[in-house]
Order: structure tokens, then C-alpha cells, then sequence
């Protein structure tokens, strides 16, 4: 078996380094073919820097690296081109400042092109790199994580600094257009697309791929892709797992599976596939390796914290400013949504998998907590014993503990919102088959938990009684789907009182359903 290339993003240390190689060549020659400016939206670690590499190694005519692949023999090697690579990952903006890193990149690469520049700024000298390359053929430009200068800066507190890097990167992108004529091929990368930033605006020849049918699987995994190159895995993480192959595969999809950019072919994080046949065990890989606390932080501030079946239409996902993120296309363009359905102009939206989902969970019921994110899990656990158990009391004790961290004067100035958000995100996060906010044909019932023997049809007030909340139940009739389901029908009605910031009254009753 190959070695797994867990963080390696340079085609030719994969290529000679013995390790295993998912051929996108397809995609490469495709790409080539068919067009010469390409920008693609993908999240982190979704193989966007591979890809930038394997494109600048055929450029560069490195026919070695390509043995055994759909391109060998497609391509002409003997004809190589000059690359400008920009990788904005590798560049030390936030220590020198954007401007200066970029002078320096571009100091760099007409050094290692025996090339030396004489323009005194940041945009004369990289059009002076660009057309200095392309004296005997036409140079090829590819630019990784654009944005992510910008990015890195989306936290209230440094979004003035994400605007002046705004205006740089408008300036040193305008170069591009006007350098046409020494162009051969651009490819350019990020994670989102912000407006206001010249490569959108200048560019009008930019080909977007990121949703296009030809190459929505141009990164990430196919389900194809994963039974082929990663059969020779499955027998140790069967083994680790004590499961048989089809039971592997079916957890892996439900894991790790789901992303899509046009609701027809969905693929798996690269990321997480290595990781999990790296160390056979099912657990959150991608999510912690860097979702931003800015992220968590918006949610919270804006109450934000329901995405399952998210409705939008196409035109607000496709780009947001920085003046005015939209949570919804940001959620989209970073990875923690996926498209689920298309429908003419509107969309709908929702978590891509297991992974992303419980990751989400958790990190957004501690943010709504204001404590830690390990301390959420071991509450929520209690919640579902206690719930196995038919343990109703232990079950009110865990639920007041979920508000217990918050300090009383930010719960006091939006008691509400922060009574509904913590029910909603500790229900959905049990590991129980939960149902929140249930819409039936009288009215919406906020929770319905099912265990092996008993289904609890519950519904929540604030500053009323738990008896007002059972007779909601009943008369709207939230019960009445479950007849004929064997199992015990539990209708719960909760008070929770914003002075004591608990529940103070709560009342049960056992209804045959025949």
C-alpha cells in the first residue's frame, strides 16, 4: 500500500515520495483545453493547493511525475512554460504586512527566473514580472487562497485591517487584465468570493468552475474514486472497526460524505478520508483544524444557530462584502453547509455530514454557553441516558445545567433567544433520533425525541407554566402521528423561569396511542 499524503500539497513530493495519488489529471487537461482564466471557490484542506501544484509540474513539463496517469500521454513535455506561483498560505503578511510580503514573493520568483526588477511598485513590478517571463513563451499565473489575506481578518476587531488588504489585493489583481497579451493561463483559488475585489470586477474572461458540472468533482473524493484507490485500506479500518465492508462504507458516507456545489454529485473531504484511514477511527477531523472563533462568535451574535434545510436563493450565495457578511453564503463557501437541492434560482442548503454537523454542534452550544467546548459534550451525554433511563428529573437537572454558565446580565438582555437557542442545539445534538421544531397540520411542536421504548413529545415555555405547555400539546394534536408505533407515547410540558435562569415547572403524562 502507498503512503497516505495526510498535509502534502506539493504534487512532486507525492509523486516521488511513494504516496497515494487520487488522478485529477482529467480535470488538468480538461482545463487546459477548454479555457485560459479559471477562479474555484472549495473550502480548506479541500485540495486546492494539489491541484494549483499538479497544474504548475505540467506547465513546467515535469513528464516523470505524470507516469502512469490519464495525462502522460496527452500532453506535449517538450514544451514547458515560465509559472508565477503565489500561494498566499505560505506568504508572511500578518508579520510584514500584506504589500511587503508581496514585494518580496515577487523579488523571489524573478530571482529564481534569473530575472531582476527595476519598478519601484508593488503593481508596476509585478506587470514587469509577468511580461519579463513571457519573452520567449507565454507566462503561467496561478494564485492559491486569494482571499486569504482577507479571511483571516473577518473578526469584528480586524475587519479594518481586512479592508486595507482589500485595496491591495484590488490593486495587484488589476494587473492581470492588463497583462493579457503575456498570459498563457490563470487559475486562481480561494475560499470565497468577495466582491469588490478586481479579479471579479477587471476579469471579464474569469471562467467560475466552482459550481460548474464539469468539475464539481475536481476536488474531494467520489464515492467511485473511494472504493477504487482505497480499497487496499478498507481490510485494517474493517478490522479497527469490527464491521464488515459495506458497513465501513456506509459510515464513511454518513461521516465524512455529502459535500456538493450543485446538488447532483456529492464528494468527501479529502482531509478527513486520509486522516480516517491513517488512524481507523471515526472521529472529527477537518472541523478542528481551524474553524475560526470569528465564525462561532457571528452565530452567536446574531442568534443564528437552525441550519437544517436552509432556503435561499442562488444569487445571495454566489459572493458577500465585507461590509456586510451574509452568514448564510459564508457558512456555504467555508464548508459547513453544502447545496442539498436546486430549484430554478433557489436553493436549499443544509450540513454536509456527520462530521460537520456534531463539530457545529458542539462548538455552537458552548459559544451560546459561554464555556468550553469540551464541557458541552458530557452534558449532552447525560441528557441522552437520562433520556434511555426515562429519567425525567435527571433530564430538567441537565437541561438547567446547559444555562448555568451564562453570565445572568447577557442572558437577561435577550432571555428569549437565548432560552430558544440552547433547547433547540442541546435537543438536536443528543445522540437520539431528535426532531426540533416539528411542523405538523395545527402548529409546530418544539421537540420530539424518540428512544427504543418511548417517544416524548415535548414543548416549551418561558415565564408561563409547564401546564400551559401540555395542554398546547393536546390540543394542537402533536401525538396523533404516532399511532401503531409500539412504543410509549410521553407528552412533557416545560416552564422555564428567566428570573431563576431555569426550569422551575414541568409536568409528564403517558397517553395510549392505539
Amino acid at each position: 500500500m502507498k503512503n497516505l499524503p495526510i498535509g502534502i500539497q506539493d504534487f512532486e513530493k507525492l509523486r516521488t515520495g511513494d504516496f497515494l495519488y487520487v488522478d485529477k489529471t482529467t480535470f488538468v487537461h480538461r482545463l487546459v483545453n477548454e479555457g485560459s482564466y479559471y477562479f474555484l471557490s472549495r473550502p480548506r484542506r479541500f485540495g486546492k493547493s494539489l491541484l494549483l501544484s499538479t497544474l504548475k509540474a505540467v506547465f513546467q513539463g515535469k513528464e516523470e511525475l505524470f507516469k502512469g496517469l490519464f495525462i502522460e500521454d496527452k500532453w506535449d513535455w517538450e514544451t514547458t512554460y515560465p509559472v508565477v506561483h503565489i500561494s498566499f498560505a505560505k506568504l508572511d503578511y500578518q508579520g510584514k504586512g500584506l504589500e511587503k510580503a508581496l514585494l518580496d514573493l515577487l523579488a523571489h520568483q524573478a530571482e529564481q527566473h534569473q530575472i531582476k526588477l527595476k519598478e519601484p511598485t508593488l503593481k508596476s513590478r509585478f506587470s514587469e514580472l509577468i511580461s519579463s517571463l513571457s519573452q520567449k513563451q507565454k507566462a503561467v499565473l496561478l494564485i492559491d487562497e486569494y482571499d486569504k489575506p482577507l479571511i483571516d481578518y473577518l473578526d469584528k476587531e480586524r475587519i479594518p485591517q481586512a479592508k486595507a488588504n482589500q485595496r491591495i489585493l484590488k490593486a495587484f489583481y488589476s494587473v492581470i487584465k492588463d497583462n493579457d497579451p503575456y498570459l498563457k493561463f490563470v487559475f486562481i483559488t480561494g475560499v470565497s468570493k468577495f466582491s469588490k475585489v478586481s479579479i471579479f470586477s477587471d476579469l471579464n474572461n474569469l471562467q467560475e468552475i466552482t459550481s460548474h458540472w464539469d468539475y464539481v468533482d475536481i476536488c474531494g473524493y467520489t464515492q467511485e474514486e473511494l472504493e477504487s484507490y482505497f480499497k487496499p485500506y478498507f481490510p485494517k479500518a474493517m478490522q479497527r472497526n469490527k464491521c464488515d465492508e459495506k458497513t465501513l462504507l456506509a459510515e464513511l458516507k454518513q461521516w465524512y460524505n455529502g459535500y456538493s456545489w450543485d446538488a447532483r454529485i456529492p464528494v468527501y473531504n479529502p482531509f478527513s478520508i486520509l486522516n480516517f484511514f491513517s488512524t481507523g477511527q471515526f472521529r472529527n477531523y477537518w472541523f478542528k483544524t481551524g474553524t475560526p472563533t470569528f465564525l462561532i462568535n457571528l452565530l452567536k451574535e446574531r442568534f443564528i444557530y437552525n441550519f437544517n434545510k436552509v432556503e435561499t436563493s442562488l444569487s445571495a450565495i454566489e459572493n458577500y462584502d465585507l461590509d456586510n457578511l451574509d452568514t448564510i453564503p459564508l457558512l456555504l463557501q467555508t464548508g459547513y453547509l453544502t447545496i442539498i437541492k436546486i430549484e430554478g434560482n433557489f436553493t436549499i442548503l443544509d450540513y454536509p455530514n456527520r462530521e460537520v454537523k456534531e463539530s457545529m454542534m458542539e462548538n455552537l452550544l458552548a459559544g451560546f454557553r459561554h464555556d468550553f467546548s469540551t464541557n458541552s459534550l458530557p452534558i449532552i451525554r447525560n441528557i441522552n441516558h437520562a433520556f434511555q433511563q426515562d429519567n425525567f428529573v435527571a433530564i430538567i437537572e441537565y437541561l438547567n445545567h446547559t444555562f448555568s454558565t451564562i453570565p445572568y446580565p447577557i442572558f437577561l438582555a435577550k432571555k428569549e433567544a437565548y432560552y430558544h437557542s440552547l433547547i433547540h442545539l442541546s435537543f438536536t445534538y443528543l445522540g437520539l433520533f431528535t426532531q426540533s421544531e416539528v411542523n405538523t397540520s395545527r402548529g409546530r411542536c418544539d421537540t420530539i425525541v424518540h428512544t427504543d421504548t418511548h417517544i416524548y413529545v415535548m414543548e416549551f415555555k418561558l415565564n408561563q407554566s409547564a401546564k400551559a405547555a401540555l395542554t398546547q400539546i393536546k390540543d394542537r394534536g402533536y401525538p396523533d402521528a404516532f399511532h401503531q408505533q409500539n412504543k410509549k407515547v410521553v407528552l412533557v410540558g416545560i416552564n422555564f423561569n428567566s428570573e431563576l435562569k431555569a426550569i422551575d415547572d414541568w409536568k409528564e403524562e403517558v397517553i395510549n396511542i392505539s
